[in-house]
């Protein structure tokens, strides 16, 4: 079959969807002209996609590392058929065809900027090098972009543990700096604000004109630490699955922007609810049902808009790690994070 820019190509079954929704993909390492091969090095779990794998396992690290390889052999990539989400890699150019636009070379290291979900992914070492505690899995085996596909030169001045956490999430900050840039001083509330997503969307917010930031966290050890960091001009504690308590937490009459990082189910009407009249949602969990998001708004009678974070905004990649670079305390929080995984 010819190569098609989207990958149409590489989809063995069922003919005719798209890769994010096949059930399996063709991992073949020969290319066409405009694709890109890559070395894989490490692979980076989506938040609501570990959680899930862990939850399901009780923790247990082999069924955990046994259940993700399983998934990436049997479909060709890595895309969790219970949350319908994957995560992104880090690896090495191997080959670049002739007519590819990615403007990529061999030897480059790289980070891929679209989900796992819709990457075809070979595993040759059987993740024996991962121990399944943490969302980073160590990895050998060869992956495949598209014409269509984004991938970033790794930073030279972080690490690549470092660049691939924040690369992950770069998606959020830069459309939460979009949004709140579109009001005049807002009140923005982050949920999972100690979070990967959650501090590059307050320290974003921030930058990008808030007024006041409330930064929503379930638990005193993580309220502490984003206290600590300072990004968020009120720490709240709340749990996002209970609307009442969501809503008085945030206060007022709501935010002006709600931004959802949380990774649990059940958190679509406590935004709702927390966010005031002609306000926005934006949602970034993989976690989140859209329908109950607006069956729920429909039933409050909310007049809210809200907008699912795809992850992608030109110059995301670039904006998520001069976020990082330019405050000490954001940093602190992902190199933390990095180092107890």
């Amino acid at each position: 079959m010819r190569s098609s820019p989207v990958g149409l190509h590489r989809v063995a079954e069922p003919p005719g969807v798209l890769p994010q929704a096949a059930d399996r993909l063709d991992t073949d390492p020969r290319i066409h002209d405009d694709e890109v091969r890559l070395r894989v090095e490490r692979l980076n779990l989506d938040a609501a996609s570990y959680r899930q794998l862990h939850t399901k396992h009780g923790g247990d690290p082999g069924r955990i590392r046994a259940e993700v390889a399983e998934i990436i052999e049997t479909r060709g990539k890595m895309h969790n058929p219970v949350t319908g989400s994957g995560g992104m890699l880090i690896g090495v150019v191997d080959e670049a065809g002739p007519r590819s636009p990615l403007g990529l070379r061999p030897g480059m290291r790289v980070a891929t900027l679209v989900s796992l979900t819709l990457t075809p992914l070979k595993i040759t070492d059987g993740l024996a090098r991962w121990d399944g505690r943490s969302e980073q899995v160590p990895a050998e085996g060869h992956a495949i972009l598209f014409a269509r596909s984004i991938a970033a030169e790794l930073p030279a001045d972080l690490p690549p543990e470092l660049s691939l956490a924040v690369l992950d999430v770069c998606g959020a900050p830069a459309l939460t700096s979009r949004v709140v840039g579109s009001y005049a001083s807002p009140t923005v509330a982050v949920l999972g604000a100690a979070g990967k997503s959650g501090s590059l969307s307050l320290a974003a917010a921030r930058r990008a004109g808030a007024k006041r930031t409330v930064g929503v966290v379930p638990n005193e050890t993580e309220a502490a630490r984003l206290c600590a960091s300072g990004l968020a001009d009120e720490v709240v504690l709340a749990d996002a699955r209970d609307p009442i308590a969501l809503a008085e937490a945030v206060g007022g009459t709501g935010a002006d922007v709600t931004v959802v990082c949380v990774d649990v189910p059940g958190c679509e009407h406590g935004a709702i609810l927390a966010t005031a009249s002609g306000g926005t949602v934006i949602f970034f969990s993989m976690a989140t049902s859209f329908s109950a998001a607006a069956l729920g708004a429909e039933g409050l009678a909310a007049d809210v808009t809200m907008l699912i974070g795809n992850g992608y905004v030109p110059g995301h990649a670039e904006l998520a790690l001069d976020l990082l670079r330019a405050e000490p305390s954001l940093r602190k929080i992902f190199e933390d994070r990095v180092e107890t995984e």
